[in-house]
């Protein structure tokens, strides 16, 4: 599933492409017939990410999309292709297409609307002053363990099953440890360590979260196998004591840590 980063690209890149165009709307698929008819002319204002969550916003309406598992865009420059396959989505304008296809979710909403799915979010570390009291005090009243509140959409939004692994791992946090165990300083700097990572994969286009001394090759380009500490590293040694990675599966993810480094 994509994280945060990328649906802040997304954001980023749709207004680039067609922010302030009149745009043509359709559902070649058929499943957003309706939803495509009200947007069909209007103009794209602004586009926003929250999380996981991507909106455009087409005068009094927002266009929400969340890709889950199995959603993608992608964009071009006119002509458009022919439709094909499953196409829930094509807004064309400003001599560019996109194409949804895929999304958990694609529906068009009123400011009411939208207002309570935010509601139902935590904090954003990429957006501008995210409440990090907020994730601070959600985690210190939990008994659940921080790997699985770090999932938690209305803990902190925009954390993935890669960002997980990846922060504790940094910090050396036992994943099964309940919240309400860490001290406030902790998850302070753990929310800092998230901002940090998650706005380099803005930067990127992908998440890298090791440092150069802790790679194979400490130059260049990081590799993909140089790019994390322990996520899909299952057997392989610890970066920094040589322990076997280990995995299991909490909040129906998969997790990665090294049983040594994290206690």
């Amino acid at each position: 599933m994509p994280e945060g980063h990328t649906i802040h690209r997304l954001a980023r890149r749709h207004a680039r492409l067609i922010g302030g165009q009149h745009v043509s709307a359709d559902s070649p698929q058929g499943r957003f017939e309706d939803g495509a008819r009200l947007l069909d002319g209007r103009a794209l204002s602004a586009t926003d990410a929250w999380g996981k969550h991507l909106f455009h916003r087409y005068d009094d309406l927002w266009l929400h999309v969340h890709l889950g598992l199995y959603g993608t865009f992608r964009d071009g420059t006119l002509p458009a292709p022919a439709p094909r396959g499953a196409l829930r989505l094509r807004l064309v304008g400003g001599g560019h297409w996109l194409e949804l296809r895929g999304p958990t979710a694609c529906e068009v909403l009123t400011d009411d609307e939208r207002g309570r799915i935010l509601a139902r979010l935590g904090p954003d570390p990429l957006r501008r002053r995210p409440d990090v009291e907020a994730f601070v005090a959600r985690v210190l009243r939990s008994r659940a363990p921080i790997a699985t509140l770090l999932m938690d959409q209305s803990v902190v939004a925009g954390v993935g099953n890669v960002y997980r692994a990846e922060v504790l791992f940094r910090h050396r946090l036992d994943p099964f440890r309940p919240g309400r165990d860490h001290d406030a300083a902790v998850l302070h700097a753990l929310w800092d360590d998230l901002a940090v990572l998650l706005r380099a994969g803005v930067r990127a286009g992908r998440i890298v979260t090791t440092l150069l001394k802790d790679r194979e090759r400490p130059s260049g380009r990081p590799r993909r196998e140089d790019a994390h500490y322990v996520y899909r590293r299952t057997d392989l040694p610890c970066r920094i004591c040589g322990t076997p990675v280990q995995d299991g599966e909490i909040a129906a993810r998969r997790l990665y840590w090294c049983p040594v480094c994290q206690v």
